[in-house]
């Protein structure tokens, strides 16, 4: 199983970025897809989840709002719209994939089977 994340960079505040994830070597459709973030010195955080059909998401607080999840399982990529960018978005972002039914499966990163490389987001004041 790969999953392929892309698409962060370096961006100023009240930006916009869009990253995606490709996956292979799993049933895409099948899983439940989130991402993730993390900054340094921090721990991984939650950032949003979408279900198989790409019909429920769900977001951490402090990205409701900004980001929206999205899926297109004819292409196996989930993706990962931000915007009004802030200084404290920065991070390592990471999608993962989750055989978890979407209704069980809560925000801890243990409960998700696969992982993305990660793609860094610097977002500037």
């Amino acid at each position: 199983v790969q999953l392929q994340a892309s698409g962060g960079g370096l961006v100023q505040a009240g930006g916009s970025l869009r990253l995606s994830c490709a996956a292979s070597g799993l049933i895409f459709s099948s899983y439940v897809m989130g991402w993730f973030r993390q900054a340094p010195g921090k721990e991984r955080e939650f950032v949003g989840r979408i279900d198989w059909s790409g019909g429920r998401t769900y977001y951490a607080d402090s990205v409701k709002g900004r980001f929206s999840i999205s899926r297109d399982n004819a292409k196996n990529t989930v993706y990962l719209q931000m915007n009004s960018l802030k200084p404290e978005d920065t991070a390592v972002y990471y999608c993962a994939a989750a055989s978890r039914s979407y209704s069980s499966i809560s925000v801890s990163p243990d409960e998700y089977d696969y992982w993305g490389q990660g793609t860094l987001v610097t977002v500037s004041s």
